[in-house]
């Protein structure tokens, strides 16, 4: 009888292997080095935002990390490369493995209302943690892009004036500061409805930890 190979990035059927791999390896380590470098950039950005704020508040410097704003922006700097470098290899991992496709497309918008509403009345399963729902298609989809947002963004207002294109699409250096902030305040967001999901399904954690 011959066996066919397992195509890269397919996931199993339910129940064919309860210790079957639904996360691999080198996701999970992209996972966690993504989250030191999202909180570092996160928390010092919100002590260099303090040193010349964009709107009529600032964040209690309890909260922030680098102490002071030369503190802060070398924090940043560091956590935004290793960001870029980080994001960069899990995008071509995913994409090479097929990963991206499987794991996130098709995603239909009929898909997301049904999925949102269901979950809004607390009806959305989690039976099998190898499956994307319609709603997590599209917020793991968001959050790649306001990552892309925020180096962008970033670049456009540490190098100003060696990238001056990338700023003029920023609509300027104090437009950029403006979209920054709020791709962060929208990926905060993210995180928290993120942290308050595995919370109510903790197996995800769990298997972002050990892979199966």
């Amino acid at each position: 009888m011959s066996t066919v190979a397992p195509v890269p990035g397919a996931i199993p059927a339910p129940g064919r292997d309860a210790r079957a791999i639904v996360q691999p390896w080198w996701l999970r380590l992209f996972h966690w080095i993504n989250v030191i470098a999202v909180l570092a950039l996160i928390f010092s950005g919100w002590r260099i935002y303090d040193a010349s704020p964009i709107f009529p508040f600032k964040f209690p410097k309890d909260i922030t990390l680098g102490g002071w704003l030369g503190g802060a922006l070398l924090w940043h700097f560091a956590a935004m490369w290793l960001l870029f470098a980080n994001g960069i290899a899990y995008l071509l991992c995913n994409l090479v493995t097929g990963r991206m496709k499987a794991r996130f497309f098709p995603l239909y918008p009929r898909d997301v209302a049904v999925d949102l509403l269901a979950a809004l009345r607390g009806h959305l399963a989690h039976d099998d943690l190898r499956r994307y729902n319609a709603v997590q298609k599209l917020a793991y989809l968001g959050a790649i892009v306001l990552l892309i947002v925020l180096v962008l963004s970033g670049l456009a207002i540490g190098k100003s004036v060696q990238l001056p294109l990338l700023r003029e699409l920023m609509g300027g250096f104090d437009n950029a500061r403006i979209v920054h902030f709020l791709a962060m305040a929208g990926l905060v967001f993210f995180i928290v409805v993120h942290v308050v999901m595995v919370a109510l399904v903790p197996r995800t954690l769990l298997v972002m930890i050990r892979g199966r």
